[in-house]
């Protein structure tokens, strides 16, 4: 059986270009920031999302499938987490303020997948539709991890450029703070889906 390339790389850009945690989180670090201190974060994002597509589709979805229970309580250690982050994100210091705090960098932005409800969610669902059982598993989780990996590093460039030109525009703190706390919001109603489902 051949991969389904073409509808998967519109699936890939879709699951990536939505806004979600990953995204909100780049575009408010690259606000701050700018977008080159934000690439390690970026980068971290779509090497820790591959990965996590190799880990899930070698075996780690069939468990957590038969599993609801685990399941649920990787959700809402997920979104506790991220209900943490858009605190963080909403009482962050504007730049020049207070002692600054770095992006999350490459392993931040890798281990966040970990914990990332959308990121599992997403994952589960590749790996129940995307992965045939009549074709060899192993070329076909690697095509779907590269894929990713190709085109999430584009999707998360988008969500940090415009981070930066938000960043631009908001050069007066309270205006920063704003935007801080917009994002904080945007990044907590980016869980109700996940919450909902339970």
């Amino acid at each position: 059986m051949e991969f389904p390339l073409i509808p998967f790389i519109g699936f890939a850009v879709a699951a990536y270009i939505t806004p979600g945690p990953n995204n909100v989180m780049v575009s408010a670090a690259s606000a701050s920031h700018g977008i080159r201190a934000t690439l390690p974060h970026m980068l971290g994002i779509a090497v820790g999302f591959s990965a996590m597509v190799i880990i899930t589709g070698l075996g780690l979805a069939g468990p957590l499938a038969l599993y609801p229970r685990a399941q649920t309580i990787m959700r809402w250690i997920g979104v506790a987490w991220l209900l943490f982050l858009a605190w963080k994100i909403a009482t962050a210091d504007p730049p020049g303020a207070g002692k600054p705090r770095p992006p999350l960098g490459f392993l931040g932005g890798a281990m966040f997948q970990w914990v990332n409800p959308k990121a599992w969610l997403l994952m589960l669902g590749v790996a129940t539709t995307w992965i045939s059982p009549a074709g060899p598993i192993l070329p076909q989780i690697a095509i779907i991890a590269v894929l990713f990996f190709i085109f999430g590093l584009p999707c998360l460039l988008f969500w940090a450029a415009l981070g930066a030109g938000a960043g631009r525009l908001l050069s007066h703190p309270a205006r920063l703070r704003a935007f801080n706390v917009a994002m904080a919001l945007l990044l907590v109603a980016s869980m109700v889906p996940v919450v909902l489902e339970e």
